[in-house]
C-alpha cells in the first residue's frame, strides 16, 4: 500500500495525519538510504493504535511484524508486543582492550571465543535449575550473585570486580522487575539452558580495531583510542524471549483484534491483567538478554585473559533495542516501545549514574563486514524520545539474499549477492560461521550503508559520533 509522504527538511519526511492516523509520523531518512513503502504503510498503522502518542521511523527503517523495525511508538494506554518483538532485549555490548589492534591475533582472539560461545540457533551452553533460573531472568545481572547452585566453568572464571563495574554500565544497570508467574512453561524450558549463547539471524561478536576517533574528548571518557582492539557482541534474548512475545502476541489477538489497526498489530490495555503480565514476562526477557551478554562477557574476558595476561577489560555500555519501558516525555508519562530502535539519553537524563556528566554511551552497528559506531546521547533527540536506530536495516530480505540452499547444499534458488561478490565484501576479515549455507543472508550487500545511516544520526542531530570501529574477525551463527 503506498502512502505518500511530505518532505519537511533535507532529512526528515513525515507522514502527514490522514485515515485513522491519530499523530503524524515522521521518518529520518536520506535520498540516499532505500525506504520500502511497506514499512511506511506499517508506520502508518502504528500512528493510528488508540492512544498513541508519538510513532517514528529511524534510518535504518525496514519491514518487521506488525510496526517495522527501527521505529518509536509511544503510546499512554496501551502495550504493543509487536512493537517490541519477537528477540526482546536484542542488543549491544562493547569490551574494551589496552590491546592495540592485529589482524592475527584477532584470529587468535577470535577462534578462542568460538570454542567457549555456541554459534547458531537452538545451542545450549550455560544451564540453571529451575530456582535459580528464576533468581535470573527476575532479577537480571543483579540475580547472578544470588544464585545457588554455581555449576561449570563459568563460575570459575567469572569475577564480581568485573560484574560490578559493568552494571554500573548498563542500561537499567542489567535488572528489571520480571515476574517469572507470567511466563509460560514452553518459554522456561528454552531458556533453561541457553545462557551464554550467541544465536542466529544478524547476531554476531566481533573483534574490531577503532579506526577512526572523531571525538577524542569523550572517546577518551568512554575508554577509546585510535587503533585499539575492542569486542562488540551483539545477541538477545533467544528462544526464551521469542516465547514470551509468541505468547503475549497471541493474547493482544485476542484481547483487540476487533479495535487494532491490523491483525499484526494487536495491543493490551494497560490496567488489564494481561498486560501487567506480559510487563512482568517482558522484563524477564529483558533481564534474561541482558544476563545472556553479561555471560557471554564472561567468557571473552576469560579468553582474551588466557592469551595475554591479566588485564583490565571494562565495557563501554550495554543497551536493549527491543524493548517497551514507562518514561516520562513532554511532561507525560508514555510506554516507549523501541522495536530496532536504541535508548540515546543525554546527560541531563543520567542523572545519578557514572554518565551524568556526558550522556548515555549509544552503540550502533553496521552490518557483517562493514563498520560499527560509538556515540552519544544528545539533548535534541528529545525530539525522538532520546533514541535513534539501532543499526543499518535491511533493504532485501535473507530468502532474496542468500536464495534458497537444501539440506545437502543443493541450491533451489539463486540469491541476489553471489558467492564472488559475498566474498570480495568480506576480504580481509576472519569470519567464523555456524552455517555457510545461510551466512549470505547477513551479506552486507542486504543491508543500507551504515556509513549514510549514521551521517543522517549526526545531521538530524540524535547523536553525536565519537568513533568508528572496523572488523577484523566475525563470528556468526
Amino acid at each position: 500500500m503506498e502512502v505518500s509522504l511530505t518532505r519537511k527538511g533535507k532529512y526528515e519526511l513525515v507522514i502527514e495525519k490522514h485515515d485513522r492516523m491519530l499523530v503524524e509520523a515522521p521518518i529520518y531518512t536520506s535520498d540516499k538510504i532505500t525506504l520500502e513503502p511497506d514499512s511506511v504503510a506499517q508506520l502508518k498503522n502504528a500512528a493510528s493504535l488508540p492512544s498513541v502518542f508519538r510513532a517514528f521511523g529511524m534510518p535504518d527503517i525496514h519491514v518487521g511484524y506488525g510496526v517495522p523495525i527501527g521505529s518509536v511508538v509511544a503510546t499512554k494506554d496501551i502495550v504493543i508486543p509487536a512493537a517490541v518483538g519477537y528477540d526482546i532485549n536484542c542488543g549491544m555490548r562493547v569490551i574494551t582492550t589496552p590491546l592495540k589492534a592485529d589482524r592475527k591475533e584477532a584470529v587468535r582472539i577470535a577462534e578462542s571465543i568460538r570454542r567457549d560461545i555456541p554459534l547458531g540457533e537452538g545451542k545450549r551452553n550455560v544451564g540453571f535449575r529451575e530456582d535459580d533460573f528464576r533468581i535470573v531472568v527476575e532479577k537480571g545481572v543483579k540475580g547472578l550473585r544470588q544464585v545457588h547452585h554455581r555449576e561449570g566453568r563459568i563460575w570459575d572464571v567469572r569475577d564480581e570486580n568485573d560484574e560490578n563495574d559493568d552494571i554500573q554500565k548498563i542500561e537499567e544497570y542489567g535488572s528489571m522487575d520480571g515476574d517469572c508467574n507470567a511466563v509460560s512453561q514452553r518459554a522456561a524450558e528454552r531458556g533453561r539452558n541457553q545462557l551464554a549463547t550467541l544465536g542466529g539471524g544478524n547476531h554476531f561478536i566481533e573483534v574490531q580495531e577503532v579506526q577512526k576517533v572523531l571525538d577524542t574528548e569523550i572517546a577518551s571518557r568512554f575508554g577509546l583510542w585510535q587503533g585499539q582492539l575492542v569486542v562488540m557482541i551483539h545477541s538477545g534474548s533467544r528462544g526464551f524471549g521469542h516465547q514470551v512475545a509468541g505468547d503475549y502476541m497471541a493474547k493482544a489477538r485476542h484481547a483487540s483484534l476487533d479495535r487494532a489497526p491490523s491483525k499484526d498489530l494487536c495491543f493490551l490495555d494497560v490496567g488489564t491483567e494481561a498486560a501487567a503480565d506480559y510487563i512482568g514476562a517482558m522484563h524477564c526477557a529483558a533481564n534474561f538478554g541482558f544476563v545472556n551478554r553479561q555471560l557471554m562477557g564472561v567468557l571473552v574476558r576469560h579468553d582474551l585473559r588466557a592469551l595475554y595476561g591479566d588485564m583490565p577489560l571494562p565495557i563501554i555500555y550495554d543497551v536493549a533495542h527491543n524493548i517497551v519501558k514507562l518514561e516520562e516525555h513532554f511532561g507525560q508519562q508514555v510506554w516507549v516501545h523501541r522495536k530496532g530502535a536504541t535508548r540515546a539519553f543525554p546527560k541531563s537524563r543520567m542523572a545519578g549514574t557514572i554518565f551524568a556528566d556526558v550522556g548515555q554511551p549509544v552503540l550502533i552497528p553496521g552490518s557483517m563486514g562493514t563498520a560499527s559506531y560509538v556515540l552519544l546521547g544528545t539533548e535534541e533527540s528529545a525530539k525522538t524520545l532520546n533514541s535513534v536506530n539501532h543499526g543499518a536495516g535491511r533493504t532485501m530480505s535473507r530468502t532474496k539474499a542468500a536464495g534458497v540452499v537444501g539440506r545437502r547444499g543443493k541450491v533451489k534458488r539463486t540469491g541476489a549477492v553471489s558467492d564472488e561478490e559475498f566474498e570480495k565484501s568480506m576480504e580481509g576479515i576472519h569470519l567464523i560461521c555456524e552455517d555457510r549455507f545461510a551466512i549470505k543472508e547477513e551479506a552486507p550487500q542486504a543491508y543500507k550503508d551504515i556509513d549514510e545511516v549514521i551521517h543522517v544520526v549526526a545531521e538530524v542531530g540524535l547523536a553525536k559520533i565519537v568513533a568508528r570501529m572496523v572488523p577484523l574477525a566475525v563470528l556468526k551463527g
